[in-house]
């Protein structure tokens, strides 16, 4: 064979491999829908690398290393956001907004008449987005992330025309602008009708999302991508109200929602409610409810948050959208907390663009209660993202009159159930050594809020528990023992394998606050991991705390169930082991959260008495922003007494004990400093 014949069959399957290569990075990367394993495509990249170093001179313009991947997920850049950003809690009906009012009374120590000017808006269903701009130039752009720490998609949206690159006119030194990322039905309509069956979007925000979170950046820049601003970061220009922010941005000619209205009343934002549901499907965009916040700014920061959600706004959802299914069987699926919760199998059914083929029949007294078994035609509802439940029986096609009987046995690891007094939830009682408890808390471990691992979910963890590669926490950071093993399975290879030990690299660094709600402990959520990081300095000072039930109970805020579930959990030895083994893997952050360095910030506060300018909620609020920590009861390791009208007996064990003793006019004066 001649060289040029020879050369010229290299450069055809240079060419082929090429194609090949592109072809299957469109599935994997942009459609997240690989139509070959790794494995497979790992061996056409290492032929066609082989090739390009062996015929350097034949390389193709268009070869596959001169291409910038494009990988969904897991490959951008973080960016940390220079303020928190937060999501809502919901509301579901007018009862739900009254209470919302009456919360803020309460917190602000407003009377029960006090009006609130609202800002209240369509609440679109599309991806959060972070645009921080200094000197009125766009320096990045980043998704929502864990609400700390987001993606960087700066490039991705330089072609979104509502998105200025510069700010004109007057602008503030830095300002956060945040708002979310959509696309339009008619465009998603398009979008669609362009792509095979396996290959559509199932609804326009799962679009936006895919669109917008491409390393290929030609992907997010061909889609139509569409912004509206609703909130500020922050921002070196102070204003009095949302209105005002909202004139600033119009000015820079970033969009706001067209639809939005200003409401002084319960009856305005009902009233309000009712139109936009009644006009919902005209709407160009999917919207999921309404966004109702108080105007005035100064009010909000008075409020503050609790937890990842604001107190001065909601969301007041729609209705919740049901459909009628079968149910094709019911089994037990058993938490990450013991919990034994029926589930039933659906035929599967399309709800508000979301398969349903699993809901929740919550307990086997509300199994009983509407007389369902399997074949039964019944109703399903889904709320945002609240798990599917079955709600009533439609049609009773099973006749059979067999009740079902709470399980005297764990499904799983055959251990006894118990139920504990005053709970209908039946629990596996071997919280240790149960597969499934396990299992549950490997996942919650490494979700999103805890760890935050791309790319590893319940279906890797699931695998790797049962090939015994993983058993409890500290094994995820030892996977690359297993390489060999891994690369092997189906699904995985050398690329999502490297890529699943970068995400674990990246996730050893987590705030002391994320590292105990990682943990998983019965009744420590979001807000009470807060609690205890704000009241401890590391996670060794929180376990020598559980060891001493009065200590914990002096936690302003810390319930009884949620003491008794710490002192437990500490007090078993293997988790004690993981956690050691853990702090040798992991770096663990503390800060007090302070808006400055305060008269308060490190000292050990207790409140007596009735305050009159503030509620006690808000001054306790004041002071753990400001780094003081709220005790419940006094002691000699108190350092302040805070004391309001009608003071009791602590007011004299503070003079026993030498406490010293402040006024709520000192107090303010002095957390203003």
């Amino acid at each position: 064979m001649t060289k040029d014949k020879k050369e010229e069959i290299i450069k055809r399957r240079l060419q082929k491999l090429a194609k090949s290569i592109e072809k299957h990075n469109n599935y994997y990367h942009n459609l997240d829908r690989p139509k070959i394993t790794d494995a497979e495509y790992d061996k056409l990249v290492k032929e066609n690398n082989e090739l390009e170093k062996k015929f350097s001179h034949l390389v193709l313009d268009k070869s596959p290393n001169k291409i910038v991947g494009s990988k969904i997920k897991s490959k951008f850049e973080k960016i940390k956001h220079n303020s928190q950003m937060y999501s809502l809690s919901n509301a579901f009906d007018q009862a739900d907004i009254l209470e919302f009012i009456k919360r803020n009374n309460k917190f602000l120590n407003n009377p029960a008449e006090y009006k609130y000017k609202f800002l209240c808006e369509p609440k679109i269903d599309g991806l959060s987005l972070n645009l921080l701009y200094k000197n009125g130039n766009l320096i990045s752009a980043a998704t929502r992330g864990d609400g700390f720490v987001g993606e960087n998609v700066t490039e991705n949206i330089k072609k979104i025309k509502s998105i200025p690159e510069k700010l004109i006119k007057e602008f503030p030194e830095i300002i956060e602008i945040r708002g979310e990322i959509f696309i339009n039905k008619d465009d998603f309509k398009k979008i669609n009708s362009d792509l095979e069956i396996k290959e559509k979007f199932a609804n326009p925000r799962n679009a936006a999302a895919g669109s917008l979170r491409q390393l290929d950046i030609s992907v997010s820049h061909n889609r139509p991508l569409q912004f509206l601003a609703h909130g500020i970061g922050e921002s070196s220009k102070s204003y009095k109200t949302i209105e005002d922010y909202y004139i600033d941005l119009k000015k820079w000619q970033i969009p706001t929602n067209r639809l939005s209205i200003f409401a002084n009343s319960i009856d305005d934002i009902i009233n309000y409610y009712n139109k936009i549901n009644n006009i919902r499907s005209e709407i160009k965009f999917d919207i999921d409810g309404l966004v109702i916040k108080i105007d005035d700014i100064n009010l909000q920061k008075r409020l503050g948050h609790v937890g990842k959600n604001p107190r001065w706004a909601i969301a007041l959802k729609f209705s919740a959208q049901k459909a009628n299914t079968v149910i094709e069987s019911i089994d037990f699926q058993v938490g990450r907390t013991g919990a034994i919760t029926p589930v039933a199998r659906l035929k599967p059914i399309n709800i508000g663009g979301v398969i349903v083929s699993n809901a929740s029949l919550h307990n086997f007294d509300e199994i009983n209660k509407k007389n369902i078994n399997v074949s039964d035609i019944v109703e399903i509802e889904r709320a945002g993202d609240v798990i599917p439940y079955v709600t009533k029986l439609v049609k009773k096609v099973n006749k059979t009159s067999k009740k079902f009987n709470i399980p005297k046995n764990c499904p799983v690891c055959k251990s006894n159930t118990i139920k504990e007094s005053g709970e209908t939830v039946v629990r596996c009682s071997n919280r240790y050594g149960c597969d499934s408890q396990r299992i549950g808390q490997i996942i919650h471990f490494i979700s999103k809020k805890s760890l935050n691992i791309d790319g590893f979910g319940e279906k890797q963890v699931k695998q790797f528990y049962d090939l015994k590669i993983i058993n409890k926490y500290e094994d995820i950071f030892n996977l690359l023992k297993f390489k060999d093993k891994i690369i092997e399975l189906e699904g995985w290879g050398t690329l999502s394998f490297s890529n699943l030990i970068n995400s674990i690299e990246n996730s050893k660094k987590i705030s002391l606050e994320k590292f105990i709600y990682s943990l998983g402990i019965r009744y420590i959520g979001e807000i009470n991991s807060e609690i205890l990081a704000n009241d401890f300095k590391d996670i060794d000072s929180l376990i020598n705390a559980s060891k001493n039930k009065e200590k914990l109970g002096n936690i302003d805020g810390l319930g009884p169930k949620a003491i008794s579930s710490l002192r437990e959990y500490f007090s078993n030895s293997e988790n004690i082991n993981s956690i050691k083994n853990l702090q040798n893997i992991l770096t663990i952050s503390n800060y007090i959260k302070t808006s400055k360095n305060n008269y308060f910030t490190n000292k050990n506060l207790v409140f007596t008495g009735t305050l009159v300018s503030l509620s006690r909620d808000e001054a306790k609020y004041l002071a753990k922003t400001n780094g003081a920590k709220i005790l419940s009861t006094i002691s000699k390791n108190t350092d302040f007494l805070i004391v309001g009208e009608k003071a009791g007996s602590k007011a004299q064990k503070a003079k026993l004990l030498g406490v010293k003793t402040i006024n709520e006019k000192e107090f303010i004066l002095k957390i203003n400093q």
